[in-house]
């Protein structure tokens, strides 16, 4: 939704923006923090997955046994 309004301009204000705002000494631990955050967040995904894929059998024979 807003990614649509957004151009090389505008990301760039928005690096500038960071840039200040956090210093360049910080932005490693920053990028290295996001970088942790998307693979637990990766991982969380992958867990959820696997649960619902490990549920959905025991459902689907509970049902055929119903539909019998």
């Amino acid at each position: 939704m807003f990614a649509a309004g957004f151009g090389p301009p505008e990301i760039g204000l928005i690096l500038v923006i960071v840039l200040v705002l956090f210093g360049g000494s910080q932005l490693p631990k920053l990028a290295k923090n996001l970088g942790k955050a998307q693979r637990e967040f990766k991982e969380g995904l992958a867990a959820g997955e696997k649960e619902a894929a490990a549920s959905k059998p025991a459902a689907d024979a509970t049902k055929s046994s119903d539909d019998a």
